[in-house]
Protein backbone atom coordinates (compact mmCIF):
# COMPACT_ATOMS: atom_id res chain seq x y z
CA UNK A 1 0.00 0.00 0.00
CA UNK A 2 1.18 3.80 -1.15
CA UNK A 3 1.94 5.24 2.32
CA UNK A 4 1.74 9.22 1.95
CA UNK A 5 3.11 10.01 5.35
CA UNK A 6 1.33 12.95 7.35
CA UNK A 7 0.82 14.32 4.59
CA UNK A 8 -3.15 15.45 4.52
CA UNK A 9 -5.49 16.07 1.75
CA UNK A 10 -5.25 19.73 2.16
CA UNK A 11 -1.53 19.71 1.77
CA UNK A 12 -1.77 17.78 -1.40
CA UNK A 13 -4.79 20.14 -2.68
CA UNK A 14 -2.35 23.58 -1.65
CA UNK A 15 0.40 22.29 -3.57
CA UNK A 16 -1.30 21.65 -6.51
CA UNK A 17 -3.08 24.73 -6.71
CA UNK A 18 0.51 26.15 -5.42
CA UNK A 19 2.43 24.45 -8.51
CA UNK A 20 -0.54 25.42 -11.05
CA UNK A 21 -0.36 29.34 -9.97
CA UNK A 22 3.66 29.09 -9.89
CA UNK A 23 3.59 27.89 -13.45
CA UNK A 24 1.10 30.54 -14.65
CA UNK A 25 3.00 33.22 -12.68
CA UNK A 26 6.25 32.00 -14.44
CA UNK A 27 5.00 33.13 -17.75
CA UNK A 28 5.16 36.99 -16.92
CA UNK A 29 8.80 36.65 -15.97
CA UNK A 30 10.48 38.17 -18.98
CA UNK A 31 14.01 38.93 -18.23
CA UNK A 32 16.62 36.30 -18.64
CA UNK A 33 14.26 34.00 -19.94
CA UNK A 34 15.31 30.10 -19.12
CA UNK A 35 15.03 27.52 -21.64
CA UNK A 36 11.74 26.31 -20.41
CA UNK A 37 9.85 29.65 -20.88
CA UNK A 38 11.10 30.15 -24.36
CA UNK A 39 9.90 26.79 -25.20
CA UNK A 40 6.64 27.40 -23.18
CA UNK A 41 5.71 30.29 -25.19
CA UNK A 42 6.67 28.68 -28.63
CA UNK A 43 4.31 25.57 -27.66
CA UNK A 44 1.85 26.92 -24.75
CA UNK A 45 0.40 23.68 -24.56
CA UNK A 46 3.42 22.08 -22.54
CA UNK A 47 2.93 23.84 -19.28
CA UNK A 48 -1.01 22.98 -19.81
CA UNK A 49 0.06 19.26 -19.71
CA UNK A 50 2.43 19.37 -16.96
CA UNK A 51 -0.56 21.09 -14.91
CA UNK A 52 -2.87 18.66 -16.13
CA UNK A 53 -1.05 15.78 -14.99
CA UNK A 54 0.06 17.13 -11.83
CA UNK A 55 -3.42 17.48 -11.29
CA UNK A 56 -4.78 14.27 -12.02
CA UNK A 57 -1.95 12.54 -9.66
CA UNK A 58 -2.88 15.04 -6.59
CA UNK A 59 -6.43 13.75 -7.27
CA UNK A 60 -6.25 10.48 -7.57
CA UNK A 61 -3.66 10.20 -4.45
CA UNK A 62 -6.15 12.08 -2.68
CA UNK A 63 -9.32 9.68 -3.66
CA UNK A 64 -7.30 6.93 -3.28
CA UNK A 65 -8.74 6.71 0.70
CA UNK A 66 -11.98 6.30 -0.72
CA UNK A 67 -11.28 3.58 -3.18
CA UNK A 68 -13.27 0.70 -1.69
CA UNK A 69 -12.69 -2.81 -2.93
CA UNK A 70 -10.52 -1.30 -6.15
CA UNK A 71 -7.31 -3.00 -5.71
CA UNK A 72 -4.21 -0.64 -5.60
CA UNK A 73 -2.43 -1.36 -8.69
CA UNK A 74 -5.98 -1.10 -10.16
CA UNK A 75 -6.08 2.24 -8.71
CA UNK A 76 -2.56 3.03 -9.82
CA UNK A 77 -2.85 2.07 -13.12
CA UNK A 78 -6.21 4.34 -14.10
CA UNK A 79 -4.30 7.53 -12.07
CA UNK A 80 -1.24 6.69 -15.01
CA UNK A 81 -3.54 6.32 -17.78
CA UNK A 82 -5.41 9.47 -16.97
CA UNK A 83 -2.53 11.31 -16.29
CA UNK A 84 -0.94 9.88 -19.74
CA UNK A 85 -4.12 10.50 -21.29
CA UNK A 86 -3.85 14.15 -20.33
CA UNK A 87 -0.22 14.68 -21.30
CA UNK A 88 -0.88 13.18 -25.04
CA UNK A 89 -4.06 14.91 -25.71
CA UNK A 90 -2.05 18.43 -24.67
CA UNK A 91 1.02 17.70 -26.77
CA UNK A 92 -1.26 16.60 -30.12
CA UNK A 93 -3.15 19.63 -29.34
CA UNK A 94 0.06 21.58 -29.10
CA UNK A 95 1.18 20.01 -32.70
CA UNK A 96 -1.91 21.47 -34.52
CA UNK A 97 -1.19 24.49 -32.84
CA UNK A 98 2.21 24.72 -34.36
CA UNK A 99 1.47 23.31 -37.48
CA UNK A 100 -1.65 25.90 -37.71
CA UNK A 101 1.41 28.66 -37.01
CA UNK A 102 3.39 27.15 -39.41
CA UNK A 103 1.36 26.24 -42.48
CA UNK A 104 -1.66 29.03 -42.46
CA UNK A 105 -0.68 32.16 -40.57
CA UNK A 106 2.54 32.45 -41.70
CA UNK A 107 1.74 32.33 -45.14
CA UNK A 108 -1.24 34.70 -44.64
CA UNK A 109 1.53 37.16 -43.46
CA UNK A 110 3.81 36.43 -45.95
CA UNK A 111 0.74 36.93 -48.62
CA UNK A 112 0.19 40.27 -47.35
CA UNK A 113 4.18 41.29 -47.23
CA UNK A 114 3.77 40.75 -50.88
CA UNK A 115 0.38 42.86 -51.37
CA UNK A 116 1.69 45.85 -49.60
CA UNK A 117 5.47 46.15 -51.45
Amino acid sequence: MLCLGNISQQTLILKCIFLFFFLVSMSAYEENESKFMRKAKENPFVPVGMAGFFAIVGYRLMKMKSRGDTKMSVHLIHMRVAAQGFVVGAMTLGVIYSMYKEYVVKPREQQKAVENK
